[in-house]
């Protein structure tokens, strides 16, 4: 479940990302300060099986950190423990989804869905993270295979201490606290790019194309093209899912990076790396020395 500034300093960081897309590899930071050292990786959630994403950069710096970072530990994330998640978060039991949606949205949903009673009373948000997964779900990427459940399991394998900045619980709180409308546009952009090429759901796994920018480090398209655009045209979904939860995990490593002197290595979704508002940026415009390493 499967959500990422002070200008004048982010503006020239942010200028020499993006004029680094030729690096033919995900994109990697290292932002060093206060005796410490802190390696920032954006990741896919679900990739294809035996795609080779991994580089001896990353290894290195995987080798060399001490505690590995993820967004939540997909390793402890059971169905029960999701299915109660969502029934609390993601259900509302008195108004269904064709209350809610308009006429042409409601028409378009069930041309996508054949069985409407199975997501009638899911919140918008949720059945919007439900559809947006299908189709690469459904061409055989799977979270398994994806870059944060692979070092988990990894980091978990190896003795390493894993730290994580929300818990499944928190996320879901996160697309809860949405306004209706957020939500609303949220499912009704994700039932009509489903029928047309992806543009920009970044909240779902990555479509081919979108894995393909990610596997070449292709900060253009990932920025401008997608979390750029969510911000334009679903204002309130970016700051909640985006900004927020960036702001809150630059200020935790922050107070990670004073307090514990060492090499870490931060895994999370490459959206959240992109943009004045990623964690590049944020950690930069605190002062701290950063450097894109791949």
């Amino acid at each position: 479940m499967s959500l990422l500034r002070v200008l004048a300093l982010a503006a020239g960081v942010i200028g020499g990302m993006l004029g680094m897309s030729a690096h033919a590899a995900p994109a990697m930071w290292r932002v060093t300060g206060a005796g410490s050292e802190i390696y920032l990786f954006g990741t896919l959630h679900a990739l294809q099986p035996n795609v080779a994403w991994r580089t001896p950069a990353y290894d290195a710096a995987y080798a060399k950190a001490g505690s590995v970072w993820f967004e939540v530990d997909l390793g402890a994330a059971d169905p029960a423990t999701i299915g109660l998640i969502v029934s609390r978060y993601g259900v509302d039991p008195e108004r269904g989804l064709s209350e809610k949606l308009g006429a042409a949205d409601l028409r378009a949903l069930k041309g996508e869905t054949p069985d409407m009673d199975r997501i009638e009373h899911l919140r918008p948000w949720a059945a919007a993270l439900m559809l947006s997964m299908q189709p690469v779900l459904a061409k055989g990427a799977t979270v398994e295979t994806g870059a944060d459940l692979t070092v988990t399991r990894q980091a978990r394998d190896g003795g390493k201490t894993i730290r994580t900045f929300e818990t499944l619980e928190d996320q879901a709180r996160v697309f809860a606290s949405l306004p209706e409308p957020a939500e609303l546009q949220y499912l009704a952009d994700v039932i009509h790019e489903r029928r047309a090429p992806p543009k920009r759901l970044a909240l779902g796994p990555s479509a081919p194309s979108l894995e393909r920018d990610w596997l070449a480090g292709d900060l253009a398209r990932l920025g401008p093209g997608l979390a750029g655009e969510l911000a334009h045209d679903n204002p309130a979904l970016y700051d909640v899912l985006l900004k927020r939860r960036n702001l809150a995990w630059a200020d935790k490593l922050t107070t990670e990076m004073a307090r514990s002197p060492g090499v870490e290595l931060v895994n999370v979704g490459a959206l959240h790396m992109v943009g004045p508002d990623g964690l590049p940026a944020l950690l930069a415009a605190r002062g701290f020395k950063v450097d894109r390493v791949q």
